[in-house]
Parts: structure tokens; C-alpha cells; sequence
């Protein structure tokens, strides 16, 4: 019988290793080689299909801005990674969808700052009053480099903050006419059960009242407070311009939303993933916001022409004199954050 020469089989053995494990071998990066010449064939990258929890409806701002970010990862993965959308809190409550994209039950979801705060305590700086002096410094703060830092320091919750979304601004609106901070003084107003937000109004010399927001109509209605406080959309979509007439815009919060993933479905990820997610995110927010202004303008002419009157405060130092000692309680807290707000201010 014919030997096999020990050099040869020793060549074919090496041949056949390094075969196996380039099969085994999985990956996002297309190996060199053109498979019609007899080269390496191209290795397929995953694909993924995932859920975006979004609690506000479909023609929603917010809403829009998820629709953009999940039809710009669509499109730059080749249909590879698909996001679907599901408004109208159809996968739960934002605190409730918060918990399930922290255990990776839910990959992403689009979440106000407020309710952030109960799981970074440093989203709380956002609660207090006239920390930013316009639009323009919120984003200047946001898109800076203590803003990103701000959305990685979520992690540590087992979450991964992609971007900042378009929040608008809360303001009075109340039964009868208040256009100075004089005529705040006593009126029951709603806020959100938040520590923070008690001490505003009582700063300003008002009485807050925790409530639900599905129970704010009705107690409007028949005088168990005399207003609430909320952004233009908000304020229409509620109809509560219907039972409180009266819109002041003092714009003495603005809580930013942001869009985040599950820090587990994010940990997964390829790094070339991960870059073409979070490039998505951040290009989306200049259409978000664009919607945000054109339904803010809407939501305003249709308040106007339903007969709201509204009231822009001309100067506000008066207020932010009266509230300075709610800012003072909370600096030593958020001291880190504020000064970086403050600098940003330059």
C-alpha cells in the first residue's frame, strides 16, 4: 500500500484546521476575498427586530422623533435592524417600561427626565425652576459634553442613554387671570408628587396640590384647585384650556425626554452596531424637534381660537428671586450638574 509522505498529510491537517475555524468564527466584518474567484465567502451579520415603548400618541412629537430614529437604523442596516414603535403606552406606563428595559425584556423606549430621576438621582436637577434661561441654553447644556455624560451615567442603571428629545416648557394656566406673581398667591394648583416641584409653588406662594393628570379636568372644573401647570400640547390635547382659560407663560421648567436602550441588549451589540444606533439617535433629534415647534405652534393658535387668553411674563426676576431658595436647598445635591448648566450659560 501507497504511504502518504508525512509532509503532505501534515499540510492537509493544517489546511483543514484553519477551515474549521473560520467557520466557527462569527462576526460583523466581511472577510477579504471575492467568493466567484473561490475566496472567502461574506459572513452574514445579525439581524435583530426590536420593540420602542413610547407612551404618547402616534401624532405625537416624541412619538415622531421614535418613528425617524427607527427608520434611520432601518435604512442604514439594510433592513437588518428593525425597530418597531409602540405608542399610546401600549407596553405599559413610562416607570413600569423603565423596569423592563432595565432587565432587557424591552430593548428601547423614550422616557421623560422626571421619571429618570428615580432611578439617577442626578435627572433630578431638571425638576427645578428656571434653571435654564431659554431654549437655546437647554440644548447648548444638553449637547455638550456634561450632557453626554449625563446619558452615561445611566448605565450604572442598566440602561444606555442615547439622546436628548425637545421637552417645550411648563407654564401656569389657571381659572382666573393671573398675570404677575401677586395673583399666584393662594391659588390650589396641581403639580406632580415631587418634592421639588411642592417647594416651587410654595416659594411662589402657592398651594400645591399632588393629583393625578386624568383627575386635573375635573377638579379644575368644579374648583378643587384653581389650575395646573404643563406645556402648550399638553395643555390642548387635555382640553383643559376648556375649564381654565387663562395660559401664563413664565416657562419655569423645562424637563428634557431622552431615548434610551436596555443596557444588556446594548452590551450585545457589535461595536459597528452600537455606532450606527447612536448616530441614528442623534440624527433625529433635529426632526423631532421641528415637529415639536410646529405642534407647539398649532397647539397654540387652537387654544387662541377657542378663546384662552394668554399672558407672557415680560420680566421674570420676581420669580426667579422668590424661588432662589428652592435652588439653594437642592445646589449642594445637584452641584456638579448646576455649575455645568451655569457654564453653559457662557
Amino acid at each position: 500500500m501507497k504511504r502518504t509522505p508525512v509532509k503532505l498529510m501534515t499540510t492537509m491537517a493544517t489546511i483543514l484546521l484553519t477551515g474549521s475555524l473560520l467557520a466557527a468564527c462569527g462576526g460583523t466584518e466581511k472577510p477579504q476575498g471575492n467568493p466567484a474567484a473561490g475566496g472567502a465567502a461574506e459572513v452574514k451579520k445579525p439581524s435583530y427586530t426590536f420593540r420602542l415603548a413610547e407612551t404618547h400618541p402616534p401624532d405625537y412629537p416624541t412619538t415622531l422623533g421614535d418613528k425617524k430614529f427607527a427608520d434611520l437604523v432601518k435604512e442604514r442596516s439594510g433592513g437588518r435592524i428593525k425597530i418597531d414603535v409602540f405608542p399610546s403606552a401600549q407596553l405599559g406606563e413610562e416607570k413600569a417600561v423603565v423596569e423592563q428595559v432595565q432587565l432587557g425584556a424591552i430593548e428601547f423606549t423614550r422616557v421623560s427626565t422626571g421619571i429618570l430621576s428615580s432611578f439617577n438621582k442626578d435627572y433630578g436637577v431638571f425638576s427645578l425652576p428656571y434653571i435654564f434661561d431659554s431654549e437655546a441654553h437647554m440644548w447648548k447644556f444638553l449637547q455638550g459634553e456634561s450632557g453626554e455624560k449625563l446619558l452615561d451615567s445611566l448605565q450604572a442603571s442598566k440602561m444606555k442613554g442615547l439622546t436628548y428629545y425637545e421637552p417645550g416648557s411648563r407654564n401656569f394656566y389657571t381659572k382666573k387671570p393671573v398675570t404677575k406673581l401677586e395673583d399666584l398667591k393662594g391659588l390650589k394648583i396641581r403639580v406632580i408628587q415631587n418634592q421639588v416641584n411642592i417647594d416651587i409653588m410654595k416659594a411662589l406662594g402657592a398651594s400645591a396640590t399632588p393629583m393625578a393628570y386624568g383627575e386635573v379636568f375635573s377638579a379644575i372644573q368644579t374648583g378643587v384647585i384653581d389650575g395646573a401647570e404643563n406645556n402648550y400640547p399638553s395643555y390642548y390635547s387635555s382640553k383643559h384650556y376648556e375649564v381654565a382659560k387663562n395660559f401664563l407663560v413664565d416657562e419655569h421648567q423645562r424637563v428634557p425626554e431622552v431615548l434610551l436602550i436596555s443596557k444588556t441588549v446594548w452590551d450585545k451589540l457589535s461595536d459597528e452596531d452600537k455606532k450606527l444606533i447612536k448616530q441614528a439617535a442623534l440624527d433625529s433629534v433635529q426632526y423631532q424637534r421641528d415637529e415639536w415647534k410646529k405642534y407647539e405652534k398649532e397647539s397654540e393658535d387652537k387654544v387662541k381660537a377657542a378663546g384662552a387668553v394668554i399672558t407672557k411674563v415680560q420680566d421674570l426676576k420676581p420669580w426667579q428671586e422668590a424661588v432662589k431658595p428652592v435652588i439653594d436647598k437642592y445646589r449642594p445635591e445637584y452641584k456638579e450638574v448646576l455649575d455645568a448648566i451655569d457654564k453653559s450659560k457662557k
